[in-house]
């Protein structure tokens, strides 16, 4: 049988009885694995991360993707949220959706920034509880953790000290789903996990130079600069900084890993003293530096880097301790120089459609 993946919805009128809130005896069902069959909301499933979770699944032949695009469902607008799970009835949520972007983007529109995500995640998470999603997964991002936290940093330093002030905003509407996902946890038995992964890339990521993270920035700027046959490269900061990056294909192998967890390994992460917190990432680093030269090799451009140490450099290191997953039995499997060539070899195959 084809994946069966439904993408509009139906007519919705008033909000029906079944989308009243759990009673208070009510006990979520125990589940033992992620049923080929059960219906899955993948929330985001056009960006970086949602795609790559949908091919993930397709790949291990769930059938049942429920798929609304932006139009058809505006994550932001709780009335329309909460109709369409009271249609719908996903079993399972992956909550990928997101606004994201690196230094620029954050730097010049935080109300965008924290506005969206919160209404996003809160809608969402709500309206998973008021229709009895069975599990949840709910992604976030490295930057919840103190700017100077001690590194590798563990999901015990969680606000333990004071945020990177260039995407602060956005930072603490991660934080607030986080404490969201516990809070309904603990007051209505819920299952649901915070994934905190480390910088990602990989397919279908964002290529603007204004609203990009480090890498496609920089395989962007090094690409442009070899067709045009630039003598040099401009980068903003010093190149010092150092970064953990991860293959968004890693990043959707262990959300879907997670996701159909036994209920023994389920329920401890849920009960560990982090609730339902974990770091997802590699457990190493390169500096900005070596990474722009990676990149610089596999794009072939021969010119020379120049650092403009006048612009930010962000959080001096951002490596995650991902002890947590190892002990659950999963790892990170693409290395750094074959992510960026699978990545620069998309790139160059879909630049006609590229988020430019």
């Amino acid at each position: 049988m084809g994946c069966h993946v439904r993408r509009g919805l139906p007519e919705i009128g008033f909000i029906s009885a079944s989308c009243h809130p759990p009673t208070a005896g009510f006990v979520y069902e125990t589940v033992r694995t992620m049923n080929k069959r059960a219906k899955i909301f993948v929330a985001g499933h056009r960006g970086l991360v949602g795609s790559a979770i949908v091919r993930r699944l397709q790949r291990e032949g769930y059938v049942n993707l429920v798929l609304p695009t932006y139009e058809e469902l505006d994550l932001r607008e709780q009335k329309k949220v909460r109709e369409f799970f009271s249609v719908e009835r996903p079993d399972h949520v992956f909550l990928a959706a997101a606004r994201v972007g690196g230094i620029l983007a954050n730097s010049s529109r935080p109300a965008e920034f924290i506005y969206d995500n919160l209404m996003i995640q809160s809608n969402v998470i709500h309206a998973a509880w008021q229709s009895q999603v069975k599990r949840l997964l709910f992604l976030g991002s490295s930057c919840i953790y103190p700017k100077f936290a001690p590194q590798p940093m563990q999901e015990s330093h969680l606000l333990t000290g004071q945020l990177e002030p260039t995407n602060e905003p956005y930072a603490i509407a991660k934080i607030s789903g986080i404490i969201l996902c516990r809070s309904y946890n603990r007051q209505y038995g819920t299952r649901y996990l915070s994934i905190m992964p480390t910088n990602l890339y990989g397919q279908n990521d964002n290529f603007s130079l204004e609203s990009s993270h480090v890498l496609p920035a920089l395989i962007r700027k090094f690409h442009e600069a070899k067709v045009s046959h630039s003598p040099h490269v401009t980068l903003w900061g010093s190149g010092a900084p150092k970064r953990e990056l991860l293959h968004v294909d890693d990043m959707a192998d262990a959300s879907v890993f997670l996701m159909k967890l036994d209920e023994e390994r389920f329920s401890s992460i849920l009960s560990s003293s982090c609730e339902g917190l974990l770091n997802i990432g590699t457990g190493t680093e390169v500096t900005i530096g070596e990474l722009a030269e990676l990149v610089r090799e596999i794009v072939g451009f021969k010119g020379e880097m120049i650092f403009d140490s006048g612009k930010p450099d962000g959080s001096p290191r951002k490596l995650l301790d991902v002890s947590q997953m190892k002990k659950l039995g999963w790892e990170a499997g693409i290395g750094l120089r074959e992510g960026i060539d699978r990545t620069y070899r998309w790139f160059l195959d879909n630049l006609q459609n590229l988020r430019m």
